[in-house]
């Protein structure tokens, strides 16, 4: 630890992810007390996976979509700042998260923002020609809360990046080696796997469209 003495969190949005959420738990669990895991409407065994890692969770009874998730998370966590991970990584560890945290703890950045390097062809290429729709950053905990239509976004990356932009913020990539992410045509078979991913980056490509309406 750098011995910083601002708080940090993490935060996990999750749905249906029994078989990863509780590895992700226990690798921040190492990394701070503070672990939140927003179960969002999961009808797996995401939710006792979670509290069995450790985590604190919030299991809400609809699916509300990822930003709804990360908002509740996010008013349920009492850090400073926050970490937001995906519930389905590989390969994380105590380091990475550091490496995400340490810039924003000393003030030197607004936002990190993860981006894989070395945890598999697939993720490392989607991840880097996507950088901006990363999952993985770390922010003060009232900025994010303050993202406009954050709640309301079922991917709420571009709402992210937008409030970047205007907000003037400082934010930059960072690396973390050997972390990966398990596909969705792996998690629910191919042609779930990539019906789900359509629907993501329609709705990811929509949003300006959709804000300016």
């Amino acid at each position: 630890m750098s011995g910083v003495s601002v708080s940090c969190a993490v935060v996990i949005a999750a749905f249906n992810e029994e078989d990863t959420v509780g590895g992700v738990v226990r690798v921040a669990r190492s990394f701070t007390p503070e672990v939140i895991v927003v179960s969002d409407g999961s009808v797996d065994g995401t939710v006792g996976a979670a509290r069995e890692a450790g985590a604190e969770v919030v299991d809400l009874a609809v699916n509300v979509g990822k930003g709804g998730a990360l908002h509740t998370g996010l008013r349920a966590a009492r850090a400073d700042v926050v970490i937001l991970l995906d519930a389905d990584l590989t390969g994380l560890s105590a380091a990475h998260l550091e490496t995400l945290c340490d810039p924003v703890r000393r003030g030197d950045l607004d936002m990190s923002i993860g981006v894989f390097e070395g945890g598999g062809f697939v993720t490392d290429w989607g991840n880097k020609l996507t950088p901006h729709l990363s999952g993985q950053r770390a922010c003060r905990r009232e900025w994010l809360l303050a993202v406009p239509d954050l709640a309301a976004e079922r991917w709420p990356e571009p709402a992210i990046t937008r409030h970047l932009k205007a907000t003037g913020a400082r934010w930059a990539y960072v690396e973390l080696p050997n972390v990966a992410q398990v596909v969705k045509e792996k998690k629910r078979g191919f042609w779930g796997g990539a019906k789900a991913r359509t629907k993501m980056y329609v709705s990811l490509l929509t949003y300006r469209a959709r804000r300016r309406g």
